[in-house]
């Protein structure tokens, strides 16, 4: 038909399997730069079989530790879900602002970025969370993404958490460290 246009399915496929090869490559490589930083660190941070061990208790327990975070940021970055995470992160450090200037500029931005409809990494809330939101930024609080924020830590909790602890990451990370405590 004339003037119909559509894309060639096969680079497509070619692009998302480069994609995924990277996103795995990313996924290896973050497990040696994690397991050489665990394994040769001296600082008091280092972290421990327990510790790993305590990111499956709980999603806030894996939150709070520094390595945790990391290694879950990753798994979700290879998964192509890290919106969630990076728009509770983003939360979590806008409630810390206390100039309303930058309050205002920093609302607009996480709006644009992660509640708007159609956003780069649009966030999945529901439609009267996302319309309160959009009045809210015009003169926002520190409390004006709580709402949105409940929701995402809800769906980590019930969605991504479980599959990070079924993760191929997460198994081999704390075979490495129960294999290194079985050793010495």
């Amino acid at each position: 038909m004339p003037g119909l246009i559509t894309a060639p399915p096969v680079k497509h496929f070619c692009m998302d399997m480069d994609e995924r090869r990277r996103n795995q490559r990313l996924g290896k490589n973050f497990m040696c730069r994690l397991q050489f930083t665990f394994f040769h660190s001296s600082a008091p941070e280092r972290l421990s079989l327990e510790d790993i061990h305590q990111w499956s208790q709980s999603l806030g327990q894996l939150l709070e530790s520094k390595y945790g975070l990391a290694t879950f940021r990753t798994f979700l970055k290879a998964e192509y879900s890290d919106e969630n995470i990076e728009f509770w992160l983003t939360c979590e450090d806008y409630k810390k602002i206390k100039s309303s200037f930058r309050m205002t500029s920093k609302a607009k931005k996480i709006y644009g970025q992660f509640v708007k409809a159609e956003s780069p990494k649009e966030i999945n809330i529901d439609y009267q969370t996302r319309e309160n939101i959009k009045r809210n930024v015009t003169s926002p609080t520190a409390e004006c993404f709580d709402d949105a924020q409940k929701i995402v830590y809800g769906l980590m909790e019930r969605d991504s958490y479980p599959r990070f602890l079924r993760s191929e990451m997460y198994k081999k990370l704390l075979d490495s460290f129960t294999a290194d405590s079985a050793h010495g």
